[in-house]
């Protein structure tokens, strides 16, 4: 049987692994921060009226530019007291926000150009580098995972990177943080600095996050997802907000009509219900906290999280605490740190059941 190696592929690919999220048939999973709350039913009908009237047109190609869609989005980043107006030209879509930093990646990293990025972080930043021959260079952070304006830098000055990566709050540790340090690495660099805040509604009620920095700086990129506190992972849709010169320049990359019809419809039907959408964010949060302080209740060291999952720490064998959840149909995910392992913050019931079974192995 022919092997991976025996396959003309790039060199560079060679002995890379592909994203590695265990996906197994489990009552509770809690292993790639989804929001474990169902799309509500008023939604899931407009969703479904939305999607039939599309299937009509389905035999044509969709709107190359998403041009309704871009709206809906733009307005949904616009009604937040702390963010400046979005415009529509300011915006971009694709299938789920990985595909988006690939196109970051495709107009604006490349061979022979490097990505700055910060690890522990996204898995993701580092393989659509290598995807796309962008060379990987990894900065460090501070004590207990933060990154410092000084910190972050100092890496920025040593790597004289084209692009750089910074994540908010950061996956999968859950640090905030602060846009002292993005503006301080955007006045370091001379490349585009994409900021991913795919956790941002989860942050604290009423915190600025990056979009308050894009005026002016036409650089910055800031990326979103419909996946996480709007309950859509299913339907694929990540985006992003910049200047329309960036977004000109993803024009350049994209593939032709790369958002289905059905898929850009969808978006738009959840987006006309944002607010119902995210009715249960406040009750993650609550999830999130609770297991702030039940981990550490149990001898473990839970860090501070801004987003809706939980990393802690003090697991003395993480592969055979993984084992003995999953055998009591609990998936959870090993993030590859040492004596470490994260949990999404679920509904209160999986919450509960979580702690239980991971209370009665303590014993």
């Amino acid at each position: 049987m022919t092997s991976l190696s025996d396959l003309p592929i790039r060199d560079d690919l060679r002995g890379q692994t592909p994203y590695g999220a265990p996906q197994k048939a489990v009552r509770i999973a809690l292993n790639v921060n989804e929001n474990t709350h169902p799309v509500p039913p008023e939604v899931i009908a407009h969703v479904a009226a939305a999607l039939e009237h599309e299937l009509h047109t389905v035999n044509r190609y969709p709107d190359r530019e998403f041009t309704l869609l871009r709206e809906h989005l733009a307005a949904y980043l616009s009604g937040s007291a702390s963010t400046p107006t979005v415009g529509a030209e300011q915006i971009w879509a694709a299938n789920g926000s990985n595909e988006v930093i690939q196109h970051i990646l495709q107009a604006f990293g490349g061979p022979g150009r490097r990505v700055l990025g910060f690890p522990p972080t996204y898995s993701m930043h580092s393989i659509i580098a290598a995807g796309t021959g962008t060379e990987w260079v990894a900065g460090e952070r501070d004590e207990g995972f933060t990154l410092s304006p000084e910190t972050a830098v100092a890496a920025v000055e040593r790597v004289d990177p084209d692009v750089v990566f910074l994540c908010a709050p950061n996956n999968p540790t859950g640090t905030p943080l602060g846009l002292d340090t993005i503006a301080a690495v955007y006045e370091a660099s001379r490349g585009i600095v994409m900021v991913d805040e795919a956790y941002a509604e989860f942050m604290p009620e009423g915190q600025p996050d990056a979009l308050s920095l894009l005026p002016g700086r036409e650089r910055l990129v800031v990326s979103r997802t419909m996946s996480k506190a709007f309950a859509f992972a299913g339907a694929r849709l990540g985006y992003l907000a910049a200047d329309p010169a960036v977004i000109d320049a993803l024009r350049l990359v994209r593939l032709p009509y790369h958002l289905s019809g059905l898929t850009q419809a969808a978006a738009v039907a959840a987006l006309e219900h944002a607010p119902t959408m995210l009715r249960t964010v406040g009750a993650i949060r609550e999830q999130r906290d609770r297991l702030l302080v039940e981990l550490a209740r149990l001898g473990y060291a839970p860090r501070d999280s801004w987003a809706n999952f939980v990393l802690f720490g003090g697991v003395a064998d993480p592969q055979a605490t993984f084992e003995h959840l999953l055998a009591h149909d609990i998936l959870i995910r090993d993030v590859g740190l040492p004596n470490h392992l994260r949990v999404t913050a679920g509904t209160p019931a999986e919450t509960t059941e979580f702690l239980d079974v991971l209370a009665r192995m303590n014993r």
